[in-house]
């Protein structure tokens, strides 16, 4: 089965990608990919450029209005997501909170949508 793992980050942590503490960031986050990989439960993923780098679209009557940044505002930031594929919800949590954000942060699982029959 199929779960996405959504990484929420705090700002301040999301900040420590350039900080002097840098490499420790990013070496926990490599460590708990590069396990992740080496159980050959990741399908993909992807980390995301901070939120002011995002654009919004909504429609509205018919006429697109378009936003710079994030629609929502939240205290935590989407920073990344991977895809995985485990035996069930418990172990798509047993993954999930071993992420480094887990404990400053937060780490939403959602199971991914199958494909409609015929594709």
């Amino acid at each position: 089965m199929q779960f996405t793992l959504l990484y929420h980050e705090q700002p301040s942590e999301m900040q420590r990608r350039g900080a002097a503490d840098a490499d420790a960031y990013w070496g926990a986050w490599t460590a708990y990919m590069g396990a992740m990989s080496a159980a050959g439960v990741m399908v993909g993923g992807n980390g995301l450029l901070p939120p002011d780098t995002a654009t919004t679209l909504r429609i509205e009557n018919g006429k697109w209005q378009v936003h710079d940044g994030p629609f929502a505002d939240t205290k935590e930031q989407l920073g990344g997501y991977v895809v995985i594929n485990v035996a069930d919800l418990d172990a798509a949590l047993e993954w999930a909170a071993r992420a480094p954000c887990a404990a400053a942060g937060s780490v939403e699982i959602r199971p991914v949508m199958p494909s409609p029959p015929g594709n």
